[in-house]
């Protein structure tokens, strides 16, 4: 029987324990935290379903419910009220709702496009001539912002791509590559030459193969039960240690790595932690392996969950939540408000939002006090979306150097990793620093992980 041990108890690692579980190969599982789950973290308070991390996944990615489906857990899993789904954007201080047929930055829906006041004239009239454009081979990565102002122009960087992918990124359009972030509008950007064209032929195949499925899902009572419930299936398979994975070597059989000070023999090796954590723990195996993981920039967050009695509102908050695109914003990035985008997650009564800080341009907030940071996101709550309501409670949750930046040139080193990872046999790596950063990619390269080991040993 194999000796495998995973480096990393957040969802890639716990992922890989369970596939390799499911195969009947016992692992042993590094943490140097004293829980397991990474950035998933669920607090209960006042009746309220409150995530300090991610709060869902897409349902488009079908892992997550793969791995829920096998779990038994299927009974728990709720979607997005997307019958509710109104995002707002801030621009000259006011917030403006997206146009409905929005899809990321590509309108599928002629009149919002044309009553919207969130874009000017001349932006709209070069969306109606995007139409136009004929299908190109497709080049050399680019960066989002570059791609984006290509097809729509610099107002649809400014007050469409930036805001949407800081809350999912953190990050710059100007340096994030466009392959590694948007590869399905690449594909059809080179295969019909028109983004919108493009996504309304891709809309329409879809409509024809399936009913549609709910944005975002997640777990009814807070995705920290999907890590218990990870953790409790794999009790018997793998034997959890909490210290810190400080180097691996080569042996003769295999590697060791060492744990706090102690030497642990494996066959096999799964790096789950962030890339950079990654990158110094693969130094002494390959010097170039380690150089392309430390080529994988992070930013760090912060999510400031504040809980608000609904009777202190003069008018109850409307829709998703809003957006603040960088020329607009002071420190608050994006805000949710949980009950209108969940079911079951904030009890009658109670109004929860959860506002989003941070970012590659301003870590140093995860250093201000907790006083400090609720102050500033109460007056932009105030300023922005006329709050003046005040929490009951809040929590918040610093994540330094937690959200991976895919720069221009990703997918090609990725595929330079891959091949030097192909060059050591028995070690593998996942997590959010390769191919995705969402929990269900996360979740297919601890599988692809799991795979590759069980394979080998067949």
């Amino acid at each position: 029987m194999p000796r495998v041990i995973i480096i990393g108890g957040g969802i890639s690692g716990l992922s890989a324990a369970w596939y390799l579980a499911k195969s009947g190969v016992p692992s042993t599982l590094i943490e140097s935290r004293p829980r397991l789950g990474g950035v998933i973290q669920t607090d209960r308070v006042e009746g309220c379903v409150i995530e300090a991390g991610p709060d869902s996944f897409l349902s488009a990615k079908p892992a997550a419910l793969d791995l829920i489906r096998d779990l038994g857990m299927s009974d728990q899993v709720i979607g997005s009220n997307d019958h509710l789904r109104i995002t707002f954007v801030k621009k000259n201080g006011r917030l403006m709702p997206l146009p409905e047929g929005l899809m990321m930055m590509v309108p599928t829906r002629v009149l919002p496009l044309i009553t919207t006041p969130l874009l000017s004239l001349g932006t709209k009239a070069r969306m109606g001539l995007e139409l136009l454009r004929a299908p190109k081979p497709k080049t050399e990565d680019q960066s989002v912002a570059d791609f984006v102002r290509e097809h729509y122009g610099q107002e649809a960087v400014d007050y469409l791509a930036e805001p949407l992918l800081s809350g999912i990124y953190g990050g710059n359009p100007g340096n994030l590559s466009v392959q590694a972030v948007l590869p399905r509008f690449v594909d059809l950007a080179t295969k019909y030459g028109s983004l919108t064209r493009g996504v309304l032929a891709s809309r329409a195949q879809a409509a024809r193969q399936q009913s549609p499925a709910p944005l975002f899902r997640t777990v009814k009572g807070g995705l920290s039960d999907l890590v218990d419930a990870v953790a409790r299936a794999i009790a018997k398979h793998a034997e959890v240690r909490n210290g810190r994975a400080e180097s691996i070597e080569r042996t003769a059989a295999g590697y060791r790595v060492r744990v706090s000070g102690e030497w642990i023999e494996a066959d096999h090796v799964v790096l789950a932690t962030e890339a950079h954590s990654a990158a110094a723990l693969a130094q002494g195996l390959d010097a170039r392996i380690a150089e392309l993981m430390a080529t994988v920039g992070y930013s760090s967050s912060m999510i400031a969950a504040l809980v608000f009695d609904a009777s202190d509102f003069e008018r109850l908050p409307v829709g998703f939540g809003f957006l603040i695109p960088k020329k607009e914003r002071r420190r608050l990035v994006a805000c949710t408000w949980v009950g209108t985008k969940f079911p079951h997650r904030v009890p009658e009564g109670k109004v929860v939002a959860r506002c989003f800080l941070g970012g590659s341009e301003d870590a140093a907030v995860l250093n201000e006090t907790d006083e400090s940071v609720i102050a500033t996101v109460l007056e932009e709550l105030r300023d922005v979306a006329g709050v003046t309501a005040k929490p009951k409670l809040t929590r918040i949750s610093r994540w330094p150097r937690a959200m991976a930046q895919y720069a221009v040139g990703h997918p090609k080193r990725m595929l330079e990793l891959d091949q030097r990872l192909n060059a050591q046999p028995g070690l593998q790596v996942a997590g959010n620093g390769y191919q995705g950063i969402g929990i269900p990619d996360c979740i297919r390269m601890g599988k692809t992980a799991a795979e590759k080991i069980t394979d080998s040993t067949c």
